[in-house]
């Protein structure tokens, strides 16, 4: 078993909050990953590589305040919304 080092997760990381399909949330999270993403700890890497998993348009319209994100994502959502506010 081959271990993706850090640095190559933060990349892969990176790349996959660019490449979302909805450009609203293209933007949003690859402005958040580069803010953040170099120093999260690994449960946060962990949870952000989750929230990834995650519908766009849930994850819109978790950002945009129109549903509530599930309670694990709630602060990171949280956080990630404040992008969103500084965009609009």
């Amino acid at each position: 078993m081959v271990t993706e080092t850090r640095e190559h997760r933060i990349k892969r990381l990176r790349m996959r909050a660019m490449r979302r399909g909805i450009r609203e949330m293209d933007l949003i999270l690859s402005a958040w990953a580069d803010i953040h993403l170099d120093a999260l700890p690994e449960d946060r890497l962990d949870l952000f590589d989750a929230l990834l998993s995650e519908n766009d348009q849930d994850l819109y319209a978790w950002v945009t305040g129109r549903d509530p994100a599930p309670e694990r994502f709630a602060a990171m959502v949280d956080d990630v919304a404040q992008i969103f506010q500084k965009q609009g």
